[in-house]
């Protein structure tokens, strides 16, 4: 998906950055333009699930009634992976529209935790593009 932001494009990884302490500050939240993939236990966390559902419930029901919900707009069967849905923008539901910050900062996605570092399609680099830049264009 094309960033709103000309110097950066999420899905060309020579246009990321090396990520560094602090470069989050100042982004623009283009990772959270990305496809979101979370566990049941990330859903839980988020309390899109409850506790005694995930543990009582089979997955595939639950993936159903997330999908009829449209709160996800995937579930991997194999691998027992839920890929979030989002705003028709691109962005991330939990995403601020004004701010660019996350609303669930807290209980936010393994994912999203690990994110630039270890779960990354480039680990180590990150699509940062400044926020000064996106207002601006």
């Amino acid at each position: 998906m094309r960033s709103p932001i000309a110097i950066v494009d999420v899905d060309r990884l020579d246009t990321w950055t090396r990520y560094r302490a602090g470069l989050c500050d100042t982004c623009a939240a283009n990772c959270c333009t990305m496809p979101l993939e979370v566990q049941l236990s990330d859903l839980v966390r988020l309390e899109l699930v409850d506790p005694f559902e995930a543990e009582h419930e089979e997955i595939r029901h639950i993936a159903k009634r997330l999908q009829k919900a449209r709160l996800i707009d995937h579930f991997n069967h194999k691998n027992a992976i839920f890929t979030m849905a989002r705003r028709a923008s691109g962005d991330c539901n939990f995403l601020d529209p004004k701010t660019r910050l996350c609303t669930v900062y807290d209980k936010r996605p393994e994912t999203c935790r690990l994110h630039p570092q270890k779960k990354s399609p480039k680990p180590g680099y990150c699509a940062y593009g400044a926020r000064d830049l996106q207002r601006r264009g």
